[in-house]
């Protein structure tokens, strides 16, 4: 491969070549838009768009109208686009990835492409991380596009409906990609289409592309209300494994043993596989269970579910750590801590009970578990857009990733002025200790001689235990990490000041520049120092990347030790027996190619790891992202429809086709039927009347003439059903069967849970999981589809009318037990009629004003 890039050229290379023609074509216009005065070149905006309505497209245009930007940037921010910025913006507008450096002017480079596209007034979105960052640009840069005759609204998490409303309807739209999706989501619940917030998904530039659609990707956007379950089982199974020992594997397990179905001996109670992230009960785990909870048998079908609390509470004692994956905030809620960015993820919670597992486990309330109203993968939502775009410091090492899961490739920019950056080779260490030691060493050289250090730890824990140690030596400091997030931007601000050291997690103020202050450059730019290797190579990247940016001088280095989780987990076992057997001195660094060598392996194995617990999750979830489209187009038709009646009487249709055929299949004779039995039923249903046969009228009966028969009656009904409720009943029709669509959906989404965890059992039975999930989800979607029309017709037939009570518009319609088949639905829906002001014409039809007329009594 290194032979064929030497020959043609890297994939980015000769891309960045065929689009060298439009660069030059966009600093062509340079000289002219400088002589445009400031009323022409807004003008601009406006000829754009009417070239664009003559049948010109986008890329017609690009090149003029990137100049116009570049020269309105100029006027506005005193900044005008290099030619790698250029570079970059048609890249983005293609619907493709641009690597870019740290300190290269991303924020700037996002400006072209949203220009260019928001022209057709389809509407853009501009991504970002976090509401400080979607704020700080939409303020920055709407500055340029406002000046361009644009409009830019910002969305925050704080924000009301109608506000989110405007700023969706505006040309050029920020937020941060858990506003998009769940307001996305949240639109597919609404009961009036005008609630709606967001348009059509058009085009998304998204910052820091890495950390939204991979890192991010691996948790749900879940929308959910509080379910009925207790909590108790939560706090039984973390009682009962406190009691448990923990045991290990007598032997290392092999792909030999494994086929060869060897047994494993094991001692404990229970195992801990910390590779793939797994604790499982031993038998004399299994035996202990059975006892404390009084079982003749743990794994039986019905004990399911206590086998699930245990598993899920030894996970939560055993591999998720406080001030680590999670904080406990002064409610005591707990909060989870981002692996990849360090920040607090606020409203976000862990699923499938294992939140309440760890707040069982730290003593705090127990939640009660959420029914899911809604949810999307954050894949499954960016691939809607029309198109999308993002731009990062560090993508190409999951460029596989994005190819296969977005269908975008990632193009690496060239930096504006060379790197002068020193990146130094790790310096290894036996034991952690002589590895913090070391690290203390280096920063008290560097602060002494006035040169900025930031600090990169994996974990919040290692953060505050290098501040005690730097506290200790009387080093003044600042930390960054989870606990500090609100000061995140003024921390990062002042890193670049002579002598100041700064201990940050991961979130290393991403998206925020540090500028370096003036001398700083003659004592060597920022000095990066990096704790601990990542398990992703992108997370490390992005740490060096924040010094060393537009020609500033730099260096960095990385201290690691053979007991960090990485290389203890990692790192073959004979590597560490090799270094063992030197008989080095712990306080001894080890520099060594092998050593190198297999950090990177080991990284490579994580990171191919991770992206296939992505994909495989994903592949489940595009099976139920094709159910979601079908029932949120289906309910998006009926927002929309004004006039339902034609659909509700098919409805009913298909449900007497169904109990029909349920009552005749396979019977020849007609008078063989259980005829009063199948009326009796569908009576629960439709309340049909004036159909009874006879045992002579039933001979010769047709399973069709029996249908056309009760079609008739049905009709019959539901005219007379109009004349009762009059107009109104086109809004009753709408609102149940949105509501019943909504409801029947939610369970539907609990079912395709539950079948999800059964199913993975199959693959003892050499059945392969996804095939089963697939066939079964498609069983319970087309049995909800049924219920759905069951109880939409249920609810229309009983529905009825009760007079003068003042109620919500959004309650126009509440069917009473609307999620039950049984026939004891004695209770009718019912219908409640809007409140008629004083000055109101009388609905009388008087003419009368209602005061004066029916109302004058009140």
């Amino acid at each position: 491969m290194k032979i064929i890039d030497k020959i043609f050229g890297t994939h980015s290379q000769r891309e960045l070549k065929r689009i060298e023609p439009i660069v030059a074509k966009v600093e062509s216009y340079d000289e002219a838009m400088q002589k445009l005065s400031d009323d022409e070149l807004k003008h601009k905006t406006v000829e754009f768009k009417e070239r664009l309505e003559k049948g010109e497209t986008l890329d017609d245009i690009l090149p003029e109208a990137y100049a116009v930007c570049r020269e309105a940037s100029w006027r506005v921010l005193g900044k005008k686009h290099f030619r790698v910025q250029i570079m970059g913006g048609i890249i983005l507008h293609n619907g493709r990835i641009a690597e870019m450096r740290t300190g290269e002017g991303k924020t700037l480079v996002g400006m072209l492409p949203a220009y260019l596209n928001a022209l057709e007034g389809k509407g853009v979105h501009v991504v970002t991380v976090n509401d400080y960052l979607a704020q700080r640009d939409s303020q920055e840069i709407g500055q340029v596009h406002n000046f361009l005759g644009l409009s830019v609204g910002c969305i925050l998490s704080d924000m009301k409906n109608d506000a989110r409303r405007e700023a969706y309807n505006n040309d050029i739209t920020y937020g941060t990609n858990n506003e998009f999706g769940f307001d996305y989501l949240r639109d597919n619940m609404v009961i009036y289409a005008e609630e709606m917030v967001q348009r059509d998904l058009n085009f998304a530039v998204i910052d820091e592309v890495d950390s939204v659609l991979i890192d991010e990707a691996r948790t749900p956007l879940i929308i959910s209300g509080q379910g009925s379950k207790s909590t108790k089982l939560y706090t039984s199974a973390d009682v009962f494994v406190r009691r448990l020992t923990k045991g290990r594997l007598l032997g290392e397990e092999s792909a030999m043993s494994n086929l060869m179905r060897e047994e494993i001996e094991e001692e404990g109670d229970f195992v801990v596989d910390e590779k793939q992230k797994t604790v499982t009960l031993t038998q004399d785990g299994v035996k202990k269970a059975e006892q404390y909870f009084g079982l003749d048998n743990l794994a039986d079908p019905e004990n399911m579910e206590i086998q699930h609390h245990i598993n899920i509470a030894l996970k939560a004692h055993n591999l998720m750590h406080r001030e680590k994956d999670y904080i406990i905030n002064e409610k005591g809620e707990i909060i989870i801590v981002d692996e990849f960015t360090g920040r607090l993820m606020d409203g976000r919670r862990y699923s499938d009970g294992l939140h309440q597992a760890i707040e069982a486990k730290e003593g705090v309330e127990v939640r009660k578990e959420s029914q899911t109203l809604a949810t999307i993968t954050f894949q499954n939502y960016f691939n809607k857009y029309a198109k999308k775009s993002g731009m990062t410091g560090t993508a190409l090492t999951e460029e596989a990733e994005f190819r296969d899961i977005y269908g975008m490739d990632v193009i690496v920019i060239p930096t504006n002025m060379p790197v002068l950056r020193k990146d130094h080779p790790d310096i290894v260490f036996k034991k952690e200790d002589a590895k913090f030691k070391a690290v203390i060493e280096d920063i008290k050289a560097s602060h002494a001689k006035g040169q900025p250090v930031l600090v990169g730890t994996v974990t919040i824990d290692t953060s505050e235990l290098l501040s005690k140690l730097l506290k200790r030596e009387g080093v003044p400091h600042q930390v960054l990490n989870a606990k500090y997030h609100a000061k995140e931007a003024e921390i990062i601000a002042l890193a670049g000041k002579k002598g100041a050291v700064t201990i940050a997690t991961n979130m290393a103020g991403r998206g925020t520049d540090i500028q370096l202050e003036e001398g700083v450059q003659a004592l060597g730019g920022l000095k990066i120092i990096g704790t601990e290797r990542h398990e992703s190579r992108r997370i490390d990247n992005q740490l060096r990347g924040r010094s060393g940016r537009q020609g500033d001088p730099g260096e960095s280095r990385f201290y690691l030790a053979l007991e960090d989780d990485l290389m203890r987990l990692f790192t073959p076992e004979s590597t560490l027996k090799m270094f063992d057997a030197l008989g080095l001195p712990d306080d001894e660094p080890i520099e060594h190619k092998i050593l190198s060598s297999a950090i990177e392996r080991a990284q490579k194995k994580v990171e191919g790891n991770n992206f296939g617990v992505r994909k495989h999750l994903l592949e489940y979830d595009k099976i139920m992202n094709e159910q979601r489209e079908i029932v949120y187009g289906e309910r998006y038709k009926v927002l929309k429809n004004e006039n339902l009646r034609d659909n509700i009487v098919t409805m009913a249709k298909d449900v007497i086709s169904t109990i029909v055929d349920n009552a005749t299949h396979g019977i020849e004779y007609a008078e063989e039927w259980n005829l009063p039995a199948m009326l009796e039923h569908l009576r629960s249903v439709i309340p049909v009347e004036n159909v009874n046969y006879t045992k002579e009228e039933q001979q010769g009966l047709t399973a069709l003439a029996l249908k056309e028969r009760l079609y008739e009656e049905a009709e019959r009904l539901y005219n007379a059903k109009e004349e009762e409720i009059g107009e109104q009943l086109r809004e009753i029709e709408r609102v149940i069967l949105l509501k019943v669509i909504d409801q029947k959906w939610m369970d539907h989404l609990d079912n395709m849970d539950q079948m999800k965890q059964g199913v993975n059992l199959q693959a003892y039975g050499q059945r392969d999981p996804l095939v089963e999930y697939r066939f079964q989800s498609f069983d319970i979607f087309e049995e909800m589809t049924e219920n759905i029309k069951l109880e939409t017709v249920r609810a229309l037939y009983h529905v009825r009318i009760r007079e003068n009570v003042e109620i919500k518009r959004e309650r126009v319609a509440e069917p009473v037990a609307v999620n039950h088949q049984d026939d004891s639905l004695g209770a009718k829906p019912i219908v409640k009629k809007e409140k008629v002001g004083r000055n109101d014409l009388c609905p009388c039809g008087s003419g009368k004003k209602y005061k004066a007329c029916c109302g004058k009594n009140e």
